[in-house]
């Protein structure tokens, strides 16, 4: 366990200093809301897509097929479980307020949060796994997400669910995987370029959001404690016993466990300001639950690692 915590430890300590840096920038002002929506837009189209299909540029192997198809299920299961503990644990009065705090115990911040330490801490292989997760993300957000941040207004929209860059891209990269296709070095080195970007971009957004923050909102989380605790400790220690009884093991265990315990998304402060929901809310969340997580995930991935 010892082993396993320093090594998860020094992964997440490099994210944290990457976070800083972030921090900083936003509190100087060298870092702006308007340069971090630019930057989100580009880590979401741009960066993310070839961190997927990067990762899909490998031999095709049915053992690897198999494990794909297992973190797909892991990914089913966490989100299943994440709806059912937030139905049952989350009663405001408020009903916008209760749908802001159910979307951010269902969904975590599997793409930004969850990808650069999976790459850290297990290599491409790890980031193989992790695109099953967030194919399943993806097509849960843009459903069954929108839908319940909407209040049933939301209609349903199939060209988002298949056509968003996550799901897109993990379409493009299975494509090469089955074929054994490699890209060739003129498409491959850039599309190497913008995956490298993946670890040190995202960290300066979370950095940013964390700025945000005033000690006050810290301390003061009353209201918010339940929904970030069940994010960050009581979803991830549930999926992991399951999964644990149905037989997961090494690098698909760490890999599900990492994008489940990853803290609240970011796409929570989107869809609460596209469908009129408590923006502040749901900004306090993301930031809280992003500073948490240096604790939390390091503990519970460092478990996971160990009992796998």
């Amino acid at each position: 366990m010892l082993e396993s915590f320093t090594i998860v430890g020094t992964q997440v300590a490099v994210l944290f200093i990457l976070i800083a840096l972030g921090f900083f920038g936003g509190k100087i002002k060298l870092i702006t809301r308007d340069g971090v929506k630019c930057i989100n837009d580009i880590m979401l189209y741009f960066v993310t897509p070839c961190v997927i299909i990067h990762a899909f540029q490998r031999d095709y192997d049915p053992s690897m097929l198999k494990n794909l198809l297992l973190s797909i299920l892991g990914s089913i299961i966490s989100h299943a479980l994440c709806y059912l503990v937030g139905f049952i644990l989350i009663h405001d009065k408020d009903k916008a307020v209760r749908s802001v705090h159910r979307f951010a115990v269902c969904f975590s911040n599997c793409g930004f949060m969850a990808l650069p330490l999976l790459e850290a801490l297990l290599g491409s292989e790890g980031v193989f796994y992790g695109a099953g997760y967030l194919a399943v993300f993806n097509i849960t957000v843009w459903s069954l997400g929108q839908y319940s941040m909407a209040g049933g207004d939301a209609s349903f929209d199939g060209k988002k669910i298949i056509l968003n860059p996550g799901v897109l891209s993990s379409i493009i990269g299975l494509i090469f995987f089955f074929t054994s296709l490699r890209l060739p070095t003129l498409i491959a080195s850039p599309i190497s370029f913008m995956a490298a970007l993946n670890t040190p971009v995202p960290m300066l957004i979370i950095g940013y959001t964390i700025a945000g923050l005033k000690l006050k909102d810290i301390i003061n989380i009353k209201s918010e404690a339940l929904t970030i605790a069940t994010r960050l400790v009581i979803v991830p220690m549930l999926l992991l016993g399951i999964l644990y009884l149905m037989g997961y093991r090494g690098t698909l265990l760490t890999a599900t466990i990492v994008s489940a315990s990853a803290p609240v998304a970011a796409i929570t402060t989107m869809f609460s300001i596209k469908y009129k929901k408590d923006e502040s809310i749901a900004s306090k969340l993301v930031a809280v639950s992003s500073l948490f997580s240096i604790v939390t995930m390091t503990v519970i991935v460092s478990l996971a690692r160990t009992i796998s």
